[in-house]
């Protein structure tokens, strides 16, 4: 049975930080890409991060590039998203998902990844 659980979010004030984990179980986690979504109400799903087997590649949205770092533990199945700088723009609940692929690279699109999580809140606010 394959598991795929989100951790790490929580209520913040701009300008503040969070890491956020992606721990898996049942399926070969370093056999897959791996990313990290958001969805609020507004904007919908957007990708945020992805990271391939490695994690040699990795890929950031615009809005994020240069705060977020995204990495992997290939030992402990578990994917990482430390979030630096926060806005209030960065609300949202954020799921990581597994991509297929068949070299290390990753995609930013969302219909290409299955194994979601069920989510974890982001909220920045003052």
């Amino acid at each position: 049975q394959v598991q795929v659980v989100e951790s790490g979010g929580d209520s913040v004030q701009p300008g503040g930080s969070l890491r956020l984990s992606c721990t898996v179980s049942g399926l070969n986690f370093d056999e897959y890409a791996w990313g990290w979504f958001r969805s609020d109400p507004v904007k919908g799903r957007e990708a945020v991060a992805c990271i391939g087997w490695t994690g040699g590649s990795t890929y950031y949205a615009a809005s994020v590039e240069g705060r977020f770092t995204i990495s992997r533990d290939n030992a402990k199945k578990t994917m990482y998203l430390q979030m630096d700088s926060l806005k209030s723009e960065d609300t949202a609940m954020y799921y990581c998902a597994a991509e297929t692929v068949y070299g290390d690279y990753c995609s930013a699109t969302s219909g290409d990844y299955d194994n979601w999580g069920q989510g974890t809140q982001v909220t920045v606010s003052s």
